[in-house]
């Protein structure tokens, strides 16, 4: 009973110091699982979520991860399951050659809270490697001199795997002279030796064949295999000693590739072969295999591949010197690599933002960073600091961890995008420094209104101005981004006249362009234009512009005085003729030019001047009084009646103006005076007969002319109905011709009915024969008139529509005249005569026709 209760209360305590171990453990987040090497990816290692207390969802939704330290990612996270499952395929005799228990580290992020949680996962060895001897081919000299019992070192086998797979025992087999002792090293190691159990003989015999077997301890066991070659030799009785049992060296990491490290010495009393003595290397792990170089005369260990003190600070070489012989001896050199700060700090972003806003409170976190170095002691510390004065700083955190936050408000209008420049140095001599930039761009918040870039706008725009003008454009500039800087623009309220503004003006809301939707007249506007931005909420400025109407240059000037020609005739004799004496002096005045502009400003200032004058130099203008005076006193050679042209000139651009036409008659006296009206007015009453003469005379050829263009167009008219009826009257004809015309070809025939109408007021006669192919046609002697009057009709009549033969005139039946085949010389021929006997063919036509 008492035994039962010490077994219970040995339970409880073996379970309560259970419980405080999880509960240690999960109080610091670390976290230790074990699994075998050589696992498939995706093979299960730990149930992460359950041991850390997370539920799957949270794990999820905050971003969890699995990072390790190493190049490699060996494992990780599945969401779905919370389970820790491998990533690579895990090989401990490549991870871990030097260590016995592989370990690898992990860390566990959890991006929504910024916490890390140690992950250490224990590589167990599997018996995936059997034993192996660097050479399976052996060479052994021994004298046959040799006594018995003496003993000769075999190669070691390497085994890859650790604990019970690893190498457990060795097994000799194939002759009687020798057996298998196994020693047990310094570090536990087991080193085979060949003993010598039967005394030698070389001439029973000089060679003997041995097989070395290594063992391990799995499950099934693997072996390896050598042959050993035993040749046996004469007497040696000195072996070669080493003239230390021991040789340590330091070396620091950067030594060159090529640098002689240590030479080891080693003599031999014999004289000859005998005491000729080569050294070899007789243990060694693969990599130190792989680094140093023994030479086997001098005995000088070499350098052949760099060192890294962060691969390995320890290096063991067990060195044999034998001589001719076959006697050897054994010793060993330690090697200590020492550290030099040739390893950077390395910074790695286990989370960052890309984008802020630029409202986010100061304190916010931005980036988790890691820092690390390869480095031992003081050249591994690694210090962080940030590049320039950004609003960011640095927050140590866990471990190597290191926080970048915003050390106040941020503000996008003064910076769209920061380059945070993180820079880690080491506390090597000298330190050795590594950087990280981290891009971050600043969203941007509506917290700036629009600007417009004048404090007032003003234009001038010209009076009458079309419609849909550009008046000016106004720019407003918003130092937001985005939709947020997206400006537009619109009218204020206001009026003209007691009309909307909007009926006057309107501005386009993308553009800022001011347009008039109206004339105006001249006067002087005042109006508001708004700015808003796209924001939510949106902001808004406004600007004052103001329209200055400009009076345009749209009237030329008008003369009141003297007035125009039409006025002038329609009055007296007396209107625009002034009187100048012959007495006058040089000055006097004669009259004044009155003009006026109905525009306003220089575009209604006024200037005269002379243009035009009977006499030159007999009169001036006043450039700005408009008052006509003598340059001189008038001579006698002078014209009686002087005319003068004054133009009136504007000042606008461009000038218009107008001429005004002044008659001066020079005379001493009023009977002069009326004399000169008096023979102007005759001369006046003259040329407007003349004109009115050759106007009538204009306006009765215009009228023949008329009258011709219509007769030769009537004729042309009837022409062409009586040919229709022709073509008609020959397709009849050629219809009918199955009587006596039936052999006449119809290209042949003269359409004489169709051209009856043009000789019905005289007589004809027709004879066609249907064989002969001719026709006769005669005219009466009453003919329609005297020009070409009709001969009698002969025994023979002539040919109207063509020559006869003399031959045909002679005989006794006269035969018909052959008519052409061209209907082009009958129509000649018909018109001729219609054109001879005009008047009494148009009575009959124009009867034909009604």
């Amino acid at each position: 009973m008492c035994a039962a209760g010490r077994r219970w209360g040995r339970r409880q305590r073996v379970l309560l110091w259970g419980v405080l171990l999880a509960a240690w453990e999960a109080a610091w987040g670390q976290l230790r699982y074990s699994v075998p090497e050589e696992m498939p990816k995706g093979s299960f290692v730990g149930d992460v979520a359950r041991d850390l207390g997370l539920q799957l969802p949270a794990l999820r939704d905050r971003g969890a991860r699995v990072v390790t330290g190493g190049r490699t990612q060996y494992f990780a996270l599945n969401g779905k399951t919370g389970h820790l499952v491998t990533a690579e395929r895990v090989d401990r005799e490549q991870l871990c050659r030097l260590v016995e228990q592989c370990v690898l580290r992990s860390e566990l992020i959890v991006e929504g809270e910024t916490k890390v949680y140690e992950i250490e996962v224990e590589i167990t060895d599997i018996n995936d490697n059997a034993p192996s001897f660097k050479e399976i081919e052996l060479q052994e000299r021994i004298s046959e001199m040799t006594a018995t019992g003496s003993r000769f070192p075999l190669p070691d086998a390497h085994d890859s795997d650790s604990g019970q797979n690893s190498l457990q025992s060795y097994e000799l087999s194939g002759d009687e002279h020798f057996s298998l002792a196994v020693q047990t090293g310094p570090g536990g190691d087991q080193r085979p030796e060949l003993v010598l159990a039967k005394a030698l003989d070389r001439e029973e015999a000089a060679f003997h064949e041995l097989v070395l077997r290594a063992s391990d301890g799995g499950e099934p066991s693997r072996t390896g295999t050598a042959r050993i070659r035993v040749t046996v030799l004469d007497a040696n009785d000195n072996a070669p000693v080493f003239s230390q049992a021991e040789y340590t060296v330091r070396v620091p990491e950067d030594v060159p590739v090529g640098s002689d490290l240590v030479t080891v010495t080693a003599t031999d009393a014999d004289e000859g072969l005998n005491g000729h003595v080569k050294y070899s290397v007789k243990k060694a792990t693969d990599m130190a295999s792989d680094i140093f170089h023994l030479d086997s005369e001098t005995g000088v260990i070499t350098l052949v591949q760099s060192l890294d003190f962060e691969d390995g600070d320890y290096y063991e070489l067990e060195l044999q010197a034998r001589d001719g012989g076959g006697l050897f001896d054994t010793t060993k050199v330690a090697i200590t690599v020492t550290d030099i700060n040739d390893n950077v700090p390395e910074i790695s972003v286990r989370w960052a933002l890309s984008e802020i806003s630029e409202d986010a409170p100061s304190g916010t976190a931005v980036a988790l960073l890691h820092v690390q170095d390869q480095d031992s002691g003081a050249n591994g510390e690694v210090r962080c600091s940030l590049d320039g004065s950004l609003p960011f700083r640095l927050e140590s955190s866990q471990g190597s961890y290191y926080r970048v936050v915003t050390a106040r408000e941020l503000d996008r209008e003064q910076e769209s995008e920061y380059n945070v420049t993180v820079r880690a140095a080491d506390g090597g001599g000298p330190s050795l420094q590594s950087s990280r930039v981290l891009c971050l761009r600043v969203l941007d918040v509506n917290d700036n209104a629009p600007v417009f870039s004048q404090e007032r706008y003003s234009a001038r725009l010209s009076e009458n101005n079309v419609a849909g003008a550009l008046v000016l454009r106004v720019r407003a500039t918003d130092s937001d981004w985005g939709e947020n800087a997206r400006v537009r623009y619109r009218l204020g309220e206001g009026g003209v006249r007691g009309w909307p503004l909007s009926s006057y003006v309107s501005v386009q809301a993308e553009t800022g362009a001011l347009y008039a939707l109206r004339s105006f007249d001249y006067e002087e506007v005042g109006l508001w234009v708004w700015a808003e931005d796209g924001g939510s909420p949106a902001l808004s400025s406004n600007v004052s512009v103001r329209l200055v109407i400009v009076d345009e240059n749209d009237n030329a000037p008008q003369v009141l005085y003297p007035p125009a020609a039409g006025a002038a005739l329609s009055g007296s004799v007396w209107s625009g003729v002034e009187l100048a004496a012959r007495s006058s002096e040089a000055g006097a005045l004669v009259a004044k030019v009155v003009a006026v502009d109905a525009d306003a400003g220089q575009n209604a200032w006024l200037s005269y001047e002379l243009a035009k004058a009977t006499e030159p130099g007999l009169f001036r203008v006043g450039l700005h009084s408009g008052e006509v005076r003598t340059a001189r006193s008038p001579l006698a050679r002078d014209a009686a009646r002087q005319s003068l042209v004054v133009r009136v000139k504007d000042h606008g651009r461009p000038a218009l103006s107008a001429t005004a036409t002044l008659s001066v008659v020079l005379a001493e006296s009023v009977a002069e005076l009326l004399a000169e009206l008096g023979s102007a007015a005759r001369a006046e009453a003259e040329a407007g007969a003349g004109e009115a003469g050759g106007s009538l005379t204009r306006w009765l050829v215009l009228a023949v002319a008329a009258v011709s263009c219509l007769f030769v167009a009537f004729l042309l008219l009837l022409l062409a109905l009586r040919l229709r009826r022709w073509r008609r009257s020959q397709q009849q004809l050629l219809a009918a011709g199955s009587g006596a015309l039936r052999g006449v070809p119809a290209t042949h025939f003269v359409g004489i009915d169709g051209v009856r109408a043009f000789l019905h007021s005289y007589s004809h006669d027709v004879s066609l024969t249907a064989d002969s192919r001719k026709s006769h046609l005669r005219f009466s002697a009453d003919s329609c008139c005297d020009t070409l009057p009709a001969r009698p009709p002969p025994d023979e009549p002539a040919p109207l529509l063509g020559e006869e033969d003399p031959a045909g005139a002679q005989q006794a039946d006269p035969a018909p005249l052959p008519v052409s085949s061209s209907d082009q010389s009958v129509s000649a021929k018909l018109l001729l005569r219609l054109y001879c006997c005009f008047p009494a063919v148009l009575r009959s036509l124009c009867t034909e026709v009604c």
